[in-house]
């Protein structure tokens, strides 16, 4: 998030081990659901029936079952025991087993050879730096054998930085590159007097819910878990930034309701869908104006002047919902992929938002309106008509790949709101909007935000992989508000016609 004089910045994501396509690890922290154990026995039975070639295997990442017992499951794959980046894949299977549908990332077939011309300290060089693994690259067109160097270090504004840049193993060019952190009874700053979950411990009280989610205090650290923390009556924070507690009541809250919305009405549970909660951390840094997950946690900066901790509730479920983005399609933070990984966190920040309902911080369709970042007193982003941030697209193009991520975003979030609440000048909750269609569009009517909300979720844990781009989301998401809704309903025409109101071109999938 670095905003500054970019305002580019915020909310942040860690792609992982879900943007290189690698098979998932073992996870001592119980991160990996029943489901994905029990598909994971009958991989070498999925590769044959997909027909993949010799020396490709297949990892497991997440499994959607729908109640009529269909189910979605999330592949990576290796090639000759090497990680296939962009190699993920998703099945649709009946009840009985019989395989749908197969969303391919790239090219289902993968041949290359294994001996690589550059060694990888050449690779590490070339990349300024790293550690280097040998892989296969598959995020474009065709296959090659790389190198994946990865960089560890902190950029300028203290925003740790894990960089990976992808290298040709036969003639050094540089194929990929994108960096797995980017800029992302409590008294609040933002919420008002909530309620939190805490947990008893001999004398005192430990700011750790009942399914885990705790948060840590930093002291202006950068590194570390942090010291969890503790009180002695249960009443945390006092509303301003000079009390400690007061950040770390937010982050509690936003990390509590972005859990409970995601249980609740998409029927996730938790970041990584096994009813495991997740660390936050505040007081990151010295006046560090940024948020962002790093693949295990969320961490919070103080602001301008260590005085406007990121901590408000649509910024708390934005950076949850990178981790949500990461353990589902896995989009890769760069490209068409990198717009729709951030909006997808702007989307999910907003619903939380108007989950919550609280009197202090209503649900709009604004973006960071409540941390000042600017501090100019405007949003950070306008879903209604994102350009008006000086930097977003309202429309996608084929330029839209080349932005930073939280500009490429702007198209998607323009599609929510009309998808949501319909184009034209409105007022909603007390805030006046005015979305306008793209090249002469028609108008669109809004199917209502709960609707499209799951009409996005669904897209996102069913559809979606790694490299989509804006066109692969537009045929998701007519797909599956077929799917929930029917192929005559009026949220598929929502969903559809809002689609065209951004200018993403027709593609097979219709109403």
């Amino acid at each position: 998030m670095a905003f500054g004089a970019t305002v580019a910045a915020t909310l942040a994501v860690a792609p992982g081990a879900a943007a290189t396509g690698a098979p998932a690890a073992a996870d001592p922290a119980g991160r990996v659901s029943r489901a994905v154990v029990a598909e994971q026995a009958k991989v070498a039975d999925a590769a044959r029936t997909l027909g993949l070639g010799s020396g490709q295997k297949l990892s497991v990442k997440s499994v959607v079952r729908d109640a009529d017992g269909t189910q979605f499951v999330r592949y990576n794959r290796t090639y000759q025991g090497l990680p296939v980046i962009g190699g993920d894949l998703v099945v649709e299977r009946s009840k009985a087993g019989s395989t749908r549908s197969v969303r391919w990332n790239a090219a289902k077939s993968i041949a290359v050879s294994t001996r690589p011309k550059l060694t990888g300290a050449q690779a590490s060089s070339r990349a300024a730096g790293g550690a280097s693994t040998l892989v296969v690259y598959a995020g474009e067109s065709s296959s090659r054998l790389a190198w994946d160097v990865v960089r560890d270090g902190v950029k300028a504004d203290q925003t740790p930085s894990r960089l990976h840049t992808v290298v040709d193993a036969t003639t050094g060019a540089t194929l990929d590159s994108w960096d797995e952190v980017v800029e992302g009874t409590g008294n609040t700053m933002y919420s008002g007097t909530v309620t939190l979950g805490t947990t008893q411990s001999g004398g005192s009280y430990q700011l750790k819910d009942a399914v885990g989610n705790y948060t840590t205090d930093l002291g202006g650290g950068t590194t570390g878990t942090g010291t969890l923390f503790t009180d002695a009556d249960d009443v945390w924070g006092d509303g301003t930034p000079g009390n400690r507690q007061t950040a770390a009541a937010d982050a509690q809250f936003g990390a509590e309701k972005t859990f409970d919305y995601y249980k609740n009405v998409q029927g996730r549970n938790g970041i990584w869908d096994t009813g495991v909660g997740a660390r936050s951390r505040v007081h990151y840094g010295s006046s560090y104006s940024n948020a962002f997950w790093d693949g295990t946690q969320m961490t919070y900066g103080d602001g301008a002047g260590n005085v406007r901790p990121l901590t408000s509730l649509d910024v708390a479920g934005h950076e949850m919902s990178h981790g949500v983005t990461e353990n589902t399609a896995g989009l890769a933070y760069r490209g068409d992929a990198g717009g729709l990984n951030e909006a997808t966190s702007d989307i999910f920040g907003t619903a939380v938002e108007w989950y919550a309902a609280t009197a202090a911080d209503p649900g709009d369709y604004l973006i960071g309106e409540k941390i000042n970042i600017r501090g100019n007193g405007t949003p950070l982003r306008y879903m209604d008509q994102p350009s008006k941030d000086g930097a977003s697209q309202d429309c996608w193009s084929s330029t839209t790949k080349r932005l930073d991520p939280h500009y490429s975003s702007g198209p998607l979030n323009h599609w929510f709101f009309m998808a949501s609440e319909g184009s034209g000048a409105k007022t909603i909750n007390g805030v006046n909007y005015n979305s306008p269609t793209c090249g002469g569009a028609p108008a669109v009517t809004g199917a209502g935000r709960a609707n499209i909300e799951k009409v996005w979720y669904r897209t996102l844990s069913t559809k979606l992989t790694s490299r989509s781009d804006y066109p692969a989301a537009r045929e998701g998401a007519i797909a599956s508000a077929k799917e929930l809704y029917g192929s005559g309903s009026a949220v598929c025409q929502s969903v559809q016609s809002a689609f065209d109101a951004i200018a993403v071109p027709k593609g097979s999938q219709t109403c």
